[in-house]
């Protein structure tokens, strides 16, 4: 890439990116209380970070500038290219955007995102009609809201890692499991027995292969 094009320096890149993935997740949570905008605040500050190194201050290239020079003698490490570490590192050629890390990491944000869509609409519902979300993604898992969170800003971290994403990342990771353990106590208190049956059957993250969904008819009318 040419320096007469700025790879970095971009702030307009940086608001319009941020925005189109921050108002994206927006439309799919509609957060509405205090807990809801702590995760959905949390999610943003990460994707801003990213985008702010991404076209903005390459803070992680600068720091690895000496090792990337040594490493890699005939890498102009202030190009946006070389910014894709991974397709640096490992030596990849062509259009980074098209190496197989790249592809990936767009694939699980994809997911994330789909997740984060589905979850949220069978927890709207569930919530206007006062029950317990036990359908669609809440069949598998009890917490797909996070879930989707958490694969969204794996796949960016995946695709663009910073020294500061990759330190928000396990933090961000832990407080979506602690607001997940108080929204627990929260539904059992409003739910009783049927929260217990629910959360007894269905794994709180991960779904393990051959887990069968949730169907409501252990619970007793």
């Amino acid at each position: 890439m040419s320096h007469d094009i700025p790879a970095y320096g971009l702030w307009g890149l940086v608001l319009i990116n941020s925005a189109v993935f921050i108002i994206f997740a927006f439309s799919f949570t509609k957060p509405k209380t205090s807990r809801d905008w702590r995760s959905f605040g949390a999610f943003s500050g990460f994707i801003i970070a990213l985008f702010a190194e991404m076209y903005g201050f390459p803070l992680t290239i600068y720091l690895l500038s000496g090792w990337l020079s040594s490493r890699f003698p005939e890498l102009d490490p202030l190009t946006h290219d070389a910014g894709h570490l991974w397709y640096s590192v490992l030596g990849f050629e062509g259009n980074p955007h098209l190496n197989p890390i790249h592809i990936v990491s767009n694939l699980i944000i994809l997911t994330g995102f789909i997740i984060l869509f589905s979850a949220w609409r069978v927890l709207y519902v569930a919530q206007r009609e006062g029950r317990l979300a036990t359908t669609g993604p809440y069949a598998r898992v009890r917490h797909p809201q996070y879930i989707g969170f958490i694969l969204i800003m794996f796949g960016f971290l995946v695709m663009w890692p910073t020294i500061l994403t990759l330190v928000m990342f396990p933090v961000l990771t832990t407080m979506y499991v602690k607001l997940a353990k108080r929204e627990e106590r929260d539904s059992q208190t409003a739910f009783g027995s049927e929260w217990d049956v629910y959360a007894a059957r269905t794994p709180g993250f991960i779904a393990w292969f051959g887990h069968s969904r949730f169907d409501g008819s252990e619970v007793e009318d």
